[in-house]
């Protein structure tokens, strides 16, 4: 078999072909929150907490050699997070819808089983005793 071949198959797996189709998705979802987070919700936190804008928030430590300040930019990393945590509560949220509609409906209690021909013949041997 030859190289040409063998990748065919491989690539032609249903696996790898899902997790193509899933890394594409994912990245286009990912375009989807982050301006989400980045246009809707962090303008509306940063209103809420004085007018801050996360990804301005850095500390300076003092200049560089060619005389640029050089910022510590903890903003950046705030927004990351938060990025991360609305990613993380939509990923949730939608695999929870899923897995509801996948859920199948509850069955019917099923009527029990009738009782074995022994212990229907014991009620009977025990009825009849008792009659007499």
């Amino acid at each position: 078999m030859s190289i040409a071949s063998e990748f065919k198959e491989f690539a032609m797996k249903g696996n790898v072909v899902d997790l193509a189709v899933g890394v594409i998705i994912g990245a286009a979802f990912g375009k989807i929150v982050s301006s989400l987070v980045g246009d809707v919700v962090m303008p509306i936190l940063g209103k809420l907490i004085g007018g801050v804008s996360f990804s301005e928030l850095a500390f300076s430590l003092g200049n560089g050699p060619n005389g640029a300040p050089v910022l510590m930019k903890y903003g950046s990393f705030l927004q990351s997070i938060f990025d991360f945590l609305i990613i993380a509560f939509v990923i949730f949220m939608a695999i929870r819808a899923i897995n509801k509609l996948k859920r199948p409906a509850p069955a019917a209690p099923a009527e029990p089983a009738p009782p074995p021909p022994q212990e229907v013949l014991l009620r009977e041997i025990r009825d009849e005793l008792r009659r007499r």
